[in-house]
């Protein structure tokens, strides 16, 4: 089925503009979700509805899982023996991306699968589909190892996510072999690939062989939202990130008012420093997600706004936008309801959007005196409060408060253990790198700089391979900008600049690691590195609405 496109050249020329959108189709009501790309998914279903059937599989493919699943339920309603409708029910609640599913949603994954398992109406291609998911939902008994090298669905055990996910990518790759013209097959298989890429691998094979994949159909399906949204998934490294821009910069036309489609070029704006696209596609995707919000849940804050508001921050931070950042925070704390009440978004960016706002504008004993606000989720969500946790630390022992971090510290420490569950594991490996970050601050400030140094050495190491969750815009203040202010405390500024330039390999276009790397470059005496790095700060602040110290500082090196 394709849904029509009909985009000017103003949307087109800033697709992640509300207002672009808004004019590129003026018969369409704000929020109106008939617009989401170009699907087509044959079935054996009744043929009346495969349009919306195909619109549910658009929607699947840019996240918004909810409004997928309801369409979905609709169509399994007008037509219960329809076994694709309700794989869609039970692909809904599979998240290859972000967290592994609650128990709850396991349960009801698995009761939409075992519908479909039962449902009359498939044909041998809709069976393999099925099977994929049983194969995720119950385990495999006779499934092979799969291709990433791990133990099977079912040697790994029912909860363990890594095995189901796993199986589910081996059963998608057969199906992709076996179908070689079904787009669909392809797309999943590919998303399943960038699901399961194992963490810290240096060379992204999985990422690569999934972009390889995608790009050989994005070629001549331009207008598939799934084809889009993977392709930025699979480039949203710093290696690669160059690559996504195309596809970045067209994704939202896509489907103009779906909140994820509007967000995810971000993460390849936010990849190269390209931080008032940042903005403006967070502020797209805010918008639509109120909008939807306020149609469907009104007196609660969608996951989706608050997920955009974290990128949104980071990118008014990162050009010394202070008042409008302060806008978010603010936001944020006038929130006291969202939906879903207990979600992982939701208490990523409750922890991090205070955590970022001081950190980032170096704001120390702010920092400590962030508050945890009473809401659902902290207890099941550890890894939000650890953010605030990273921030006390952090800034008690920069304002050399030794006692507070250490304490701080120790809490970073029993978040990480309560981060039991497998779906938190990423988060629990975080903390325990922030925890062993603060105590080496807190040892360089007691006079054991040789030992900190070291340790924050360790730290960056691993934090660079650990990379970045998909949640996150990045790091509340990366490991390497601590060691390369440490070193350069200590009186190493060459040392310094290097651990500044590698953070920014990773981390380009970030405020305090220009502004350390000029410092350090001006230390050592390497004028013309200190007149870049300082130049780039001004330009890089251009719309500043507040005058830091260090916009200041940079101007008074250039007229010198």
């Amino acid at each position: 089925m394709k849904i029509s496109l009909l985009m000017t050249a103003i949307c087109c020329a800033f697709p992640w503009s509300i207002a672009g959108a808004a004019e590129a189709d003026s018969a369409r009501e704000v929020g109106d979700l008939g617009q989401v790309g170009d699907v087509s998914f044959e079935t054996s279903c009744d043929p009346e509805l495969q349009p919306e059937f195909d619109r549910g599989m658009a929607l699947l493919h840019s996240f918004f899982y909810l409004e997928a699943r309801n369409v979905f339920t609709a169509v399994a309603k007008q037509d219960p023996e329809c076994a694709m409708a309700h794989w869609g029910i039970a692909m809904s609640y599979y998240h290859p991306l972000w967290t592994a599913p609650s128990p709850e949603e396991l349960a009801e994954g698995r009761a939409a699968v075992e519908r479909a398992v039962a449902a009359g109406k498939q044909n041998e291609r809709e069976k393999a589909y099925v099977a994929a998911l049983v194969a995720y939902y119950q385990g495999s008994e006779d499934a092979a190892e799969p291709a990433t090298g791990g133990m099977s669905c079912h040697a790994l055990g029912f909860k363990d996510d890594r095995g189901r996910a796993a199986c589910f990518q081996e059963e998608m790759g057969k199906i992709a072999t076996r179908y070689p013209e079904d787009l669909e097959a392809s797309a999943f298989y590919a998303l399943s690939l960038i699901g399961t890429a194992p963490p810290g691998d240096q060379n992204l094979r999985q990422q690569r062989q999934a972009a390889a994949i995608l790009e050989k159909w994005y070629a001549t399906h331009p207008d598939h939202p799934g084809l889009a949204h993977y392709l930025i998934h699979s480039y949203d490294y710093p290696p690669l990130a160059e690559k996504g821009l195309p596809t970045a910069r067209a994704y939202a036309a896509i489907a103009p008012w779906v909140p994820h489609a509007l967000h995810m070029p971000s993460h390849i704006f936010t990849r190269l420093g390209m931080w008032q696209e940042n903005i403006d596609s967070n502020i797209a995707s805010a918008e639509a997600a109120r909008r939807y919000a306020a149609q469907h849940h009104p007196d609660a804050a969608s996951f989706e706004e608050l997920h955009a508001l974290d990128y949104m921050i980071y990118g008014y931070l990162q050009t010394a936008q202070v008042a409008k950042a302060k806008e978010v925070l603010d936001r944020v704390r006038s929130i006291t309801k969202t939906y879903p009440e207990v979600d992982f978004a939701v208490a990523y960016a409750f922890g991090a959007i205070p955590a970022r706002y001081t950190l980032e504008r170096r704001q120390w004993k702010e920092a400590m005196r962030l508050e945890v606000p009473p809401m659902p989720f902290w207890k099941a969500m550890p890894f939000s409060e650890g953010h605030i946790a990273y921030a006390h630390a952090v800034g008690a022992a920069r304002s050399g408060d030794l006692a507070a971090a250490k304490a701080a510290a120790k809490r970073l420490a029993e978040l990480s253990l309560a981060s039991s569950e497998p779906r938190m594991r990423y988060f629990a490996t975080q903390m325990d790198m922030q925890r062993e970050a603060a105590l080496a601050l807190v040892a360089f400030a007691t006079g054991d700089r040789k030992k900190a140094i070291a340790t924050l050495r360790a730290v960056a190491a691993r934090e660079d391979s650990l990379g970045k969750h998909p949640v996150s815009p990045g790091a509340l203040f990366p490991v390497r900008e601590l060691l390369g202010e440490a070193l350069l405390d200590f009186g190493k500024p060459d040392e310094s600049l290097a651990e500044f330039e590698a953070s920014l390999r990773i981390h380009p276009g970030r405020f305090n690691g220009i502004y350390g790397a000029a410092r350090a470059a001006a230390a050592a005496g390497r004028l013309p590195d200190a007149r870049r790095y300082y130049t780039e700060l001004v330009e890089l602040t251009a719309k500043s609405d507040t005058r830091r110290p260090e916009i200041a500082e940079a101007q008074k090196f250039l007229a010198q």
